[in-house]
């Protein structure tokens, strides 16, 4: 065995296999896999295999394209061919009209990918799986590259052709203990002797937690209980002419796929359970669970009745094994918290059909830094200290007992709330609010009218639509008060901060005191990193502030990037602290009644911070503005909260001081133009594309990208933003709905919402460069007339927040 490697992959499933080949893919031949046991030997060897084009954003949909492409010329090697049962098709069912409003925008998401779906009607379904029984049924969506595989030859076969490139897999190996040396480097400690390396990738399945102790971090990784049967064989299946295509149904909770002449059938019950919560036997190899199918019995009954055939022929095999889920349902691939030269690939519950893309979009992370899509949607970063076991796996039996049933737009489930609270959100919670979950905290969305007010999840303006107007008025004609919690923010300190921020940000960033400033990161590629604002305090403390869901991304950024010997410190205010947002014409009136000082539009102008009091609360206040109206961003320690909410609520109430919530927040943020990070901010564009010219000064010093901007700005723009104006009233765009010109895809909506002060259904987009002409964004399945729009539609002399 070696006893050096550039990178040691622990795990021999697909996701380890796939990572080792994909690494070898990229031009790293130094690298080993570990396994403890034989390849295949945890969850790969008895998953269903499925695998599917489906996908809930662009990015999940590109790694499954990739798998695709993959498996098919693996399958098609002369020396190893594997049997691959490529194109057979697939149905997602529905029996609502909203289920199928969401396959509707799910085809425009999956069109900018270059993938056609289907959405078709319930007699076309019928046709073309005559297995089953329309009653009951409105339609479906049909994935014409759906198919299967076979798990144990796809890993066998990723291992193949990465020994043949000189990478090296070791089976029977156990992993005993993990070391982290002062250069970052490891070495990875097995039965069999030690390896030092560069790079360790944790790809453990089920057992991903037993390796991640050895690192000092958990991961918001649980299994469930998942069973599945093996039918007798079905007459017409055996007579038919082609395969069946593989059946995916949310209103029974059931999938079923052709195996041989008769059906694989798995099954989603609602009576679930978790696996391996207390430890897992490590004898546990190549094994099941016992099986249980009294606990599919209601499930079972739904499979009957919409496919007849399975009450005729026996059960041939029964599965029950354990599958990974994590805190979301969306794997966790990329960059380990907090750890230098740490990556995992984990919490993969449809690993065999995904696993090909996983391991691609890991092998370019940790070999260039970034992959070709941006990756925040299966980033372990997304979530942050709250994601502890129990609510994972609180989380994980919602998602499987909601598998097939996609989440709509402003749709938050139950378990597992609340896990981030602040001390007004019961307070907020008394007055009405509803509450939207970001990083696990809540935050206001909206005020209820009624205690029994109910909102209709779907993709059309529902009865929310006037409420968030009301605050929206209140805020322009008026003054509101809002929380925003979890919002991101460092104190930075140090000899050299000033130059570690220059180089950290492509812009000029004020070291002014009493003045705040936004900037912009970029990453190794000269494209966007992230949005940060900066405030330096009178007393000459320096907060960095950004998005609440960029708390771990962040850090870890900033800190890797400390060259040895800088004197620079990062200390974290994010759980301490949390923001009050006062808005509207009347916002100054109200905070001169709660604080003491000059808060004059001279003494306090646009984008000044000062330490104040608000009553008796101290607090750091900021002339900042996402709203576009004047409005004040109140930083107060979380021992105060209450007390500064108080004062403000009794100063405001002369002036007709309202709540209001995020909802009508980025309803205004999308009037301004102002972005939404890893919405319309991410890691596949540079700042120029992104439409932030005015942010970037290449004349300054050395930064962060500037090199591979400077390259880049040679080539010319791959991609521009801008802002569209939408000709309809009944519903809005959603990120990942297309843009067409001419019937051909453009672009790709970010983010959308009516514009209550502008009157307009705003959308904003990439698209392709120098369009000129007719536009059209895809709205629920239906193109839309769409024209390109000033990039701010509300006050574009940004008056109102100077006021």
């Amino acid at each position: 065995m070696k006893s050096t490697a550039r990178v040691v992959v622990i795990g021999g499933g697909i996701a380890g296999c796939s990572t080792l080949y994909h690494l070898t893919q990229e031009g790293w031949s130094d690298v080993v896999l570990v396994e403890r046991d034989e390849l295949t030997s945890g969850t790969t060897w008895h998953s269903a295999a499925q695998v599917t084009n489906f996908g809930m954003n662009q990015t999940m949909i590109g790694l499954k394209s990739h798998s695709i492409a993959l498996y098919q010329e693996l399958a098609g090697d002369p020396d190893y061919p594997i049997n691959y049962h490529h194109g057979d098709g697939g149905i997602r069912l529905a029996n609502t009209r909203a289920q199928m409003d969401g396959y509707a925008h799910f085809t425009s998401v999956a069109k900018g990918m270059d993938v056609n779906f289907e959405v078709i009607d319930a007699e076309e379904c019928a046709r073309r799986h005559p297995l089953i029984s329309t009653d009951n049924l409105i339609g479906g969506l049909w994935d014409p590259l759906d198919g299967d595989i076979d798990p144990a030859q796809l890993c066998q076969a990723l291992a193949r052709r990465a020994r043949k490139a000189g990478a090296e897999v070791y089976r029977n190996t156990a992993v005993t203990g993990l070391s982290q040396h002062k250069d970052h480097s490891w070495t990875v400690h097995t039965e069999k002797g030690d390896i030092d390396c560069e790079i360790v990738v944790n790809a453990c399945g089920y057992r991903v937690n037993e390796v991640a102790s050895m690192m000092g971090v958990q991961h918001p990784v649980t299994s469930m209980e998942h069973q599945y049967f093996l039918t007798e064989e079905i007459p017409a299946i055996k007579e038919a002419s082609h395969r069946m295509p593989l059946l995916r149904c949310p209103i029974s909770d059931y999938y079923c796929r052709q195996e041989k002449n008769g059906l694989l059938v798995g099954f989603y019950e609602q009576d679930c359970k978790t696996w391996g919560m207390d430890g897992i036997d490590p004898k546990f190899v190549n094994a099941l669970c016992p099986d249980d199918l009294d606990r599919v019995t209601d499930v079972l009954e739904g499979a009957f009745a919409r496919m007849p055939a399975l009450m005729e022929t026996g059960i041939h095999t029964v599965v029950n094994g354990p599958i990974t889920y994590t805190i979301d349902g969306a794997p966790l691939v990329g960059r380990i918290p907090g750890k230098r030269n740490a990556f995992c690939i984990i919490g993969l519950r449809a690993g065999i059909g995904e696993g090909g893309g996983h391991g691609w979009l890991l092998a370019q992370q940790i070999v260039h830094g970034e992959a070709c899509y941006d990756t925040w949607c299966i980033d372990p970063r997304r979530f942050t200290g709250h994601a502890n076991t129990e609510l994972t796996a609180l989380k994980a039996v919602e998602d499987y007992q909601n598998e097939f049933r996609f989440h709509f737009p402003h749709e938050h489930r139950p378990a597992g709330r609340p896990a981030k609270t602040t001390p007004l959100t019961p307070i907020l919670a008394s007055e009405g609010a509803e509450f939207t979950v970001v990083n696990g905290w809540e935050r206001m969305d909206y005020v209820k009218p009624t205690a029994d007010f109910n909102e209709t999840h779907g993709y059309y303006f529902n009865e929310t639509f006037d409420l968030v107007a009301a605050e929206i008025k209140a805020v322009q004609t008026r003054v509101g008060l809002t929380e925003v919690s979890g919002f991101n923010r460092f104190e930075l300190s140090g000899a050299d901060l000033r130059p570690f921020l220059d180089r950290m940000f492509c812009g000029r960033i004020t070291a002014k005191a009493g003045r705040v400033g936004l900037g912009y990161l970029l990453n190794h590629q000269g494209n966007v990193k992230g949005e940060a604002t900066i405030a330096n305090l009178p007393d000459g403390r320096v907060w960095y502030g950004s998005a609440a869901a960029s708390e771990y991304h962040d850090m870890d950024w900033l800190t890797q990037n400390i060259r040895q010997g800088e004197d620079v410190q990062i200390h974290s205010l994010t759980n301490a602290h949390t923001i009050l947002v006062l808005a509207g014409p009347l916002a100054r009136e109200v905070l001169c009644e709660v604080s003491r000082g000059n808060w004059s539009a001279q003494a306090f102008p646009w984008l000044s911070v000062r330490n104040a009091f608000i009553g008796f609360a101290p607090a750091v206040v900021m002339s900042v503005s996402f709203s576009g109206e004047l409005a004040y961003e109140i930083h107060v320690p979380n021992a105060q909260l209450y007390a500064a909410y108080l004062a403000l609520r009794k100063a405001g109430a002369q002036h007709g001081l309202t709540l209001f919530g995020a909802r009508a927040v980025d309803s205004m943020r999308v009037e301004k133009g102002y972005r939404h990070w890893k919405a319309d901010l991410i890691t596949e564009f540079d700042p120029i594309e992104s439409a932030l010219d005015r942010f970037v000064h290449l004349a300054k010093g050395d930064f962060i990208g500037k090199t591979a901007l400077e390259a880049r700005l040679e080539t010319g723009p791959r991609r521009t933003f801008v802002t569209l104006a939408l000709d309809c009233t009944h519903a809005p765009a959603q990120p990942g709905d297309s843009v067409l010109q001419n019937g051909k895809v453009v672009g790709t909506v970010t983010s959308a919402d009516w514009g209550h002060r502008t009157g307009k259904n705003i959308a904003m987009a990439f698209v392709v460069p120098n369009l000129t002409g007719d536009l059209e964004v895809e709205v629920i399945g239906q193109p839309i007339r769409a024209t390109v729009a000033d990039p701010c539609l509300y006050d574009p002399q940004n008056h109102r927040p100077k006021s």
